[in-house]
């Protein structure tokens, strides 16, 4: 910890990690007054054009009091901040509080003016705009609401890194120098922009991992077998296209080559560039190694090494000091304790993993947090992908491991604009940031499928080695969120992997009408009630009898498929032996041609035992050379024993089952040929499933996911109320949290703070006696109800604490009687008396501001059932008018709200808009940490809100609004 010369102590909370726009990374960090030769070397490496831009004039050298100036900083008044690569500065930025006329100021004085200097050679790499975001947010927190610069009219870099923050600005000109102030408080375009640079930086990092020039692979083994000799002899065999090196300290100096590939002992000794290195050595020798990849210039790491925070404390604090280390120089990791990454496309080509076999290239992105389950899912895709639906295989893999630093986060940034990839697959053990997963996560959904499932989800403890937030939210809730983003929540990997073949072959359903044709009626009928099982709309079944030739399934699916009340096409398929069955490669090309004609709808194949056809259909639709007799199989990209994770495999190599290309009735289908078997581009392939449920659950996702997209692109708006009194309710809260830091509002505050947002509660007055409940019931006006709010009756009905419709003065004295005598005195039940409210639906209403998620606005009905069941909708806040109506219309029980059984509907118009008064409420107050509304009772006309409990604290910081930084270590 350094240590500040002035009056406050030094800002630790202000150092930061960032990507860079190159995907390299710095460290921010507050100047001190240990830094004075640091600032002298940087300044003799500017250039003097760039010394001349920052101090419109020649200033070849800083005397003693500039370099005295620009380290002693008070962190209020004066602040400087640099940005490190190695320890070394690379650009400064300061501000200085000014007042009227530019003289320096102090607090109350609320402007300052900033200035940068940037190393030439780190010019164009973002460094300025990132320190941009860091010394706004410091400003912001000392009191500072805008910025002010003078730039030369030639400056235009740094003119520019102004222009662009998106700031509101105000520019002008005056004795040749550009005048630009701006203000510090956070804009919709500020934050795009800032999500932009975020999204091109972290992408850009993940990709100068996954597309090297030039790979090292560290702790190569001398002798065959082990870790590092195996993942060299991967990269060697997959055809990587960049240079390859295998570096041992304790190679012989004679050692020129091993195993084909160049070998030195140190990376120091390799000439030219090293972009990525992978290290396989133990812990206890990766801060030498990263040492030395950082001194020559590696751009990032691939940790193999165990022995981390996968052992214990002592290795969660060696993984601690591997992220730093790497970060001092600049280099991101993924891992420790990573089974590695693998990038398919031609022009890479590259096996950093320890599966000895590259997978078949395809337009599938998998990440996983566990090594375990990173084999599954490469051998599940293996085998489904050639052996039993056709070719489609992974564009790129990576598996975290321990998750130090590279997140799924980072890896969604690189899929969003990724050409190769059309649909991502993620398997997490934990999310270590919610709130931007989140982000991400929506804005990926709207131009490609995101599928992701989750272990560990009931445990309710991150596995060793991963850092997360605490979230007060259950499973249950975070899945729901999810959902809402566009995430495609599975519970298996079995079903992940279901889910991508369909998204990666299929185009999306237009609706959920399905048809269903076969030549097995039983089959049919399974999957008609798997579909209405998960939602969908199924035709009823139509059965081609186990006769059915080639040409029937392709005349029926034609007509299926031209057929407008129909969205998609599930065809099931039954062996069937005797002479003139047709033959699976006729049926396959069959379905093909027949899909062909009418590429806009999903057809998906339900096949038992037919491994022949779905052989077959990889024939008829596959976009890839196809291997001729005399070439090898290809051998599992796993371990032999990872065969066995998925039922009973096809072969990829095992031939299809010929049969004639003639049915019976002559009607001619074309004989698969080398020119069939490379069909079009674009082209969409068939994907086959062994059972009828899990066809039909990858097609009801794919249903939902096309239906959340159409929804996406209209998200509607949070709408503006004239009634609604912002300033005032800020006031409120400001002089409640004046006197405590955290508190549950009386029920009078409550009223009054939830009045300035138009929600207006129902007056309960307390009765500590009969005499008081009869005078609280004369000025409430009769019909009044009579409840006991004690913490254990509260919110019961059902265990008789309520009485309703008490018309007079005998009837409440009566039922406070009774209550008085079931349930004790009235100082144990704290009973209330309440205006009747029209009858209509219970309702609960609840807001909550979690650290790790956000705020989020849940809806569900009243009553221990629903609360049994878990019956609850969840929103994050802010809620749009449309997500309001979609959140009522959500939860199982919606019918009840909607004429059930001949009932009244309610007032659903009128319930939407009680959320969104409580969303925008939460939204612009975020020291409003909860909100409760129960009962909420909505009736055919308007609805009550009988009680109501808000609690006040200190919004939890969010890290979304702030500057870029990677997590802490």
């Amino acid at each position: 910890m350094q240590t500040s010369p002035d009056r406050h102590e030094y800002p630790a909370h202000w150092e930061a990690d960032v990507v860079l726009r190159d995907g390299g990374t710095a460290r921010v960090r507050p100047i001190t007054v240990d830094d004075a030769e640091r600032l002298v070397s940087f300044y003799e490496q500017v250039s003097d054009e760039s010394k001349y831009y920052r101090f419109f004039a020649p200033y070849p050298r800083l005397s003693a009091k500039d370099v005295h100036r620009f380290t002693h900083h008070d962190f209020v008044d004066r602040v400087g901040l640099a940005a490190t690569i190695g320890g070394e500065f690379i650009a400064t930025v300061r501000y200085d509080r000014i007042g009227a006329g530019g003289a320096p100021a102090s607090a109350p004085a609320d402007e300052a003016e900033v200035a940068f200097l940037v190393q030439d050679a780190h010019q164009g790499r973002g460094v300025a705009s990132a320190l941009l975001e860091h010394i706004a947010a410091v400003a912001r927190e000392r009191g500072i609401r805008r910025f002010a610069a003078e730039v030369l009219p030639a400056n235009t870099k740094m003119i520019k890194v102004f222009m662009d923050a998106g700031y509101t600005q105000k520019r002008s000109f005056e004795d040749g120098v550009v005048r630009l102030e701006f203000g510090l408080e956070p804009t919709d375009r500020s934050l795009a922009v800032q999500y932009a640079r975020e999204q091109r930086a972290e992408g850009r990092s993940v990709q100068r991992l996954l597309q090297p020039g030039s790979v090292a692979v560290i702790g190569t083994g001398r002798t065959p077998g082990g870790v590092g000799r195996s993942i060299l002899g991967n990269i060697r065999d997959a055809g990587y296209t960049g240079r390859l090196h295998a570096v041992n300290k304790a190679f012989p100096d004679d050692l020129e080559e091993l195993d084909g590939v160049p070998a030195r002992r140190s990376v120091r000794d390799i000439d030219g560039p090293v972009d990525l290195a992978v290290v396989t050595v133990p812990a206890e020798h990766v801060p030498e190694v990263v040492a030395e990849c950082g001194e020559h210039g590696v751009q990032g790491l691939v940790v193999i090494s165990a022995g981390y925070a996968d052992s214990g404390p002592e290795g969660r604090e060696r993984q601690r000091a591997l992220v730093r280390q790497a970060r001092t120089y600049g280099m991101r990791i993924i891992g420790p304790n990573a089974f590695g990454i693998i990038n398919t496309s031609a022009e890479v080509r590259l096996n950093a993993s320890l599966a000895p076999e590259m997978p078949r290239p395809g337009r599938i992105g998998l990440f996983a947090q566990s090594g375990a389950i990173g084999i599954a899912l490469l051998s599940r895709l293996h085998r489904r992908g050639g052996g039993v639906t056709g070719v489609t295989g992974v564009s790129t893999f990576v598996s975290s491991g321990n998750r130090a630093d590279v997140s799924g986060n980072d890896v969604l940034q690189y899929w969003y604009e990724d050409p190769e990839t059309d649909v991502a697959l993620m398997y997490l053990e934990s999310i270590g940031n919610p709130r931007k997963f989140t982000r991400l996560a929506r804005r990926t959904a709207a131009v490609k499928p995101l599928v992701v499932v989750q272990g560990a989800r009931h445990g309710g403890v991150a596995p060793q080695g991963h850092a997360v937030r605490a979230t007060r939210l259950p499973h249950a809730t975070v899945s729901a969120l999810l959902r809402q983003a566009g995430v495609i929540r599975v519970d298996t990997i079995t079903d992940l992997v279901d889910a991508g073949l369909l998204l990666a072959r299929q185009p999306l359903p237009a609706g959920p009408r399905v048809a269903i044709l076969g030549n097995s009626e039983s089959l049919g009928l399974l999957t008609y009630d798997a579909c209405l099982s998960e939602g969908l709309r199924p035709h009823p079944p139509l059965d081609l009898t186990t006769a059915a030739s080639a040409q029937d399934f392709h005349a029926a699916l034609s007509r299926a498929l031209a057929d407008d009340t129909c969205d998609a096409v599930v065809v099931t398929a039954i062996p069937w032996v005797g002479e003139g069955a047709a033959g699976d490669a006729a049926l396959a090309e069959a379905l093909r041609s027949a899909a062909a004609t009418k590429p806009g709808k999903p057809v998906l194949v339900v096949h038992v035992e037919l491994g022949g056809l779905a052989q077959a259909l990889s024939a008829a639709a596959s976009t890839a050379p196809q291997a001729s007799a005399s070439t090898a199989p290809q051998a599992s990209p796993l371990p032999p024993d990872a065969s066995s994770v998925e039922g009973t495999p096809v072969s990829p190599d095992a031939a299809p089952a010929q049969a004639s290309p003639v049915p019976p009735d002559g009607a001619p289908v074309p004989e698969p040929s080398a020119e069939a078997a490379e069909a079009p581009e674009g082209a969409h392939l068939i994907p086959a499933y062994p059972a009828a449920e899990r066809a039909v659950r990858a097609l009801a996702q794919a249903v939902a996911y096309a239906q959340w997209r159409r929804d996406a692109a209209d998200p509607g708006k949070v709408p503006e109320y004239d009634d609604i009194d912002e300033k005032g309710a800020a006031e409120l809260i400001g002089g409640h949290l004046a006197r405590g830091q955290g508190l549950t509002l009386g029920a009078d505050a409550t009223c009054d703070l939830l009045g300035r947002y138009g929600i207006h509660v129902h007056r309960a007055l307390p009765a500590p006696t009969p005499d008081d409940a009869v005078t609280a019931a004369g000025a409430l006006g009769y019909p009044v109800a009579l409840k006991a709010t004690a913490p254990h009756l509260r919110h019961r009905a059902d265990l008789g604490g309520v009485r309703l419709d008490l018309a007079n003065e005998e009837q409440l004295r009566r039922a406070y009687a009774e209550l008085t005598d079931l349930f004790g005195a009235p100082e144990e039940l704290r009973p209330v008396v309440q205006g009747m409210a029209p009858r209509g639906v219970d309702t609960v209403v609840r807001a909550v501001i979690d650290p790790a998620a956000g705020a989020v606005l849940s809806f569900g009905l009243a009553g221990a059932a629903t609360q049994l069941l878990g019956d609850v909708a969840h929103r994050l806040i802010p809620v749009t008018d449309r997500e309001a109506t979609s959140l009522i219309r959500s939860i199982r029980t919606a019918p009840l709200l909607f004429g059930w059984r001949g009932s009244a509907p309610v007032d659903a118009y009128a319930l939407e808009k009680l959320l969104l008064r409580v969303s925008r409420l939460v939204d612009d107050h975020p020291e409003v940490v909860a909100v409760t509304l129960e009962p909420v009772v909505v009736a055919p006309r308007g609805l009550s809100v009988l009680g109501a409990s808000v609690r006040l604290a200190p919004p939890p910081a969010r890290d979304d609004l702030g500057p870029r930084t990677l997590p802490a270590y």
